[in-house]
């Protein structure tokens, strides 16, 4: 049996990736076979992989994405695998795992309090067009047998977008190790902020992402500047308009209460410094950063368009408001400088992600490809199958 994984750039570290490894490499101790359509092959622990090489000249992103596409839908059906899951919007798939959630909602969610001129340059993307055309065309395909959603709010958005039964919309959330990110951590808690020059006594925020615009990091500034004295936001991630966020602090006059550290090689330290986790995001389908703070104890405080949010209101494990609303998420983490409020909603944060083991993450990928390789070689068995576009 074979099984073929699209992944334009496929690198062992990914957060896509970590979240198929493990069922890769149950399936191959099973016997299924794996080719893998990538731009470029890495180093990985997985060494029985076979890499196909589509690697097509680009210029930009939206040929990129197109060339790409192209070349790997063409190499899959020369070889026609009984299964074909794509992290990739393209239409030569039987699974394709929405990671990123639905372009659309994304973009609406941006475009909420945009210029005109943005709005129209948006809009008007070739690039997001393009997307918004292969999102439909995947979503509508005769081919597609099910999507792999990583929240019930994306699962949801596909369903009452585009139609899809919820039996093709199975979710799996991803996974984290609650032994690596754990209470733990909270022996870096003195050494941190001693560097950063925070008093133990005060309450710290954190929030951990790239791509500050998404994340909120500037309701999240203005919210904390609504709190008082003693409460301090650690910003953890790259953006290349780190420097703009840090004049807003000094605009309201919390700079010393800012830290905006960057990317950081190693972010654990930074979990067990702070008192809450704190992202209130445009749009995140499940940011893995939410499930870390999560299993390190610590409450959450996030948007209604973040995938966590249901595992936080479905477990009393934090707060949730909408993303803009700089008020309400004061009011969140007004109510989150209480120790015992902090002590009770993160022992049900991490009681919440110690069932999303990467033991059952790779179980529940290991049931759906058998599910769905044993349905192909039935339509192999008895009809011919479609050829792949």
């Amino acid at each position: 049996m074979r099984l073929a994984i699209i992944r334009q750039r496929y690198t062992p570290y990914g957060g896509a990736e970590r979240f198929v490894e493990n069922a890769l490499e149950a399936l191959l101790e099973r016997g299924v076979a794996i080719t893998l359509y990538t731009r470029q092959w890495p180093n990985t622990r997985l060494q029985l992989i076979e890499p196909v090489l589509c690697n097509p000249f680009y210029i930009g992103r939206l040929w990129r994405d197109w060339s790409f596409a192209r070349a790997v839908c063409s190499a899959v059906a020369k070889k026609a695998p009984e299964l074909v899951q794509s992290h990739e919007r393209l239409l030569c798939c039987d699974i394709y795992r929405a990671g990123d959630g639905v372009h659309r909602v994304w973009l609406d969610e941006r475009l909420q309090d945009a210029s005109a001129f943005t709005r129209w340059r948006i809009e008007t993307s070739f690039y997001h067009r393009y997307l918004l055309e292969m999102e439909r065309r995947l979503f509508e395909s005769p081919w597609l047998r099910a999507v792999i959603c990583n929240s019930k709010m994306v699962r949801d958005e596909i369903h009452d977008r585009f139609g899809l039964s919820l039996e093709k919309l199975p979710v799996i959330y991803n996974a984290v190790d609650s032994e690596v990110f754990s209470p733990e951590l909270r022996r870096h808690r003195a050494d941190v902020r001693q560097k950063l020059g925070v008093p133990e006594s005060a309450t710290v925020f954190l929030l951990v992402g790239s791509g500050y615009a998404r994340k909120g990091v500037a309701t999240a500034i203005r919210a904390l500047a609504k709190l008082p004295s003693d409460t301090y936001l650690f910003v953890v991630g790259r953006d290349k308009s780190a420097r703009r966020y840090r004049r807003l602090a000094q605009r309201h006059g919390i700079a010393r209460r800012v830290a905006i550290l960057g990317a950081q090689d190693d972010p654990k330290p930074f979990y067990g410094a702070a008192d809450v986790f704190v992202l209130p995001t445009l749009y995140d389908p499940c940011p893995n950063a939410a499930l870390e703070a999560m299993a390190c104890g610590l409450p959450v405080v996030t948007s209604t368009k973040c995938g966590a949010a249901e595992l936080v209101t479905e477990n009393d494990a934090g707060l949730v408001c909408a993303s803009r609303d700089v008020d309400a998420l004061a009011r969140h983490m007004m109510t989150l400088t209480d120790p015992e409020a902090r002590r009770l909603l993160g022992a049900r944060a991490r009681e919440a992600v110690l069932p999303l083991t990467p033991t059952s993450m790779t179980v529940q990928m290991v049931l759906l490809y058998r599910d769905l390789i044993a349905a192909a070689v039935a339509v192999r068995d008895g009809e011919e199958k479609p050829a792949a576009l």
